[in-house]
């Protein structure tokens, strides 16, 4: 009898935790580059191939919430009630990344990703990549009428956003900070795109 969807995929969401789980207390507790894919495997019980299927990377075991931050940030831009503002919608989800990034507990594995080229030059493809997703969003919304290449400049300000407030004294002002700068460089490209339009 075959296992019906929803508990398959809680099983392989149960094993993914337990995995990236696994493998974060093995890299805090030895330091990254003393801990191999296999070590990962044979503690937490699973075959080598088991961990590939979820993580393309030993770096993806780090930053296993990477896909979900993705998600979240497009979805600030798709999921918005009709007629609400961009800028604030994603400065909400902004701010919510910064305070769980910056929380104490976060604290020793960002210690860990800036002593690792390895794991700082993963981080820096996967901003690009969140920036790249993130225009695309924008650039899909049909209310917001921009150029391509606005909707990536727009993108990589909010991606350089985070970063730049997770390393801030103060998080939450830096990122109310650079938001207001964001938010009047839309409002520039806004009046551009429509001034164009109405002289096509």
């Amino acid at each position: 009898m075959n296992e019906p969807s929803g508990r398959r995929e809680r099983k392989k969401a149960a094993t993914r935790q337990k995995i990236a789980d696994t493998a974060l207390r093995l890299f805090l507790e030895r330091g990254y580059d003393a801990v191999g894919i296999r070590d990962v495997a044979a503690e937490a019980d699973v075959a080598v191939t088991t961990v590939f299927s979820h993580f393309a990377s030993k770096e993806a075991l780090v930053f296993e919430q990477d896909e979900d931050f993705e998600q979240r940030l497009a979805r600030a831009v798709t999921g918005r009630a009709p007629h609400e503002p961009l800028i604030p919608a994603l400065r909400r989800e902004i701010h919510a990344l910064v305070r769980h990034c910056t929380a104490d507990s976060a604290a020793p594995v960002w210690h860990m990703i800036d002593a690792s080229p390895a794991l700082r030059e993963y981080e820096e493809s996967m901003r690009l990549r969140h920036a790249e997703s993130l225009a695309t969003a924008l650039a899909a919304d049909p209310g917001l009428p921009q150029t391509t290449t606005a909707c990536r400049t727009i993108a990589r300000f909010v991606i350089d956003a985070y970063s730049l407030a997770r390393e801030a004294a103060d998080p939450e002002a830096a990122v109310d900070e650079i938001f207001r700068m964001i938010e009047a460089a839309w409002e520039v490209a806004c009046l551009a795109a429509q001034v164009k339009a109405n002289t096509d």
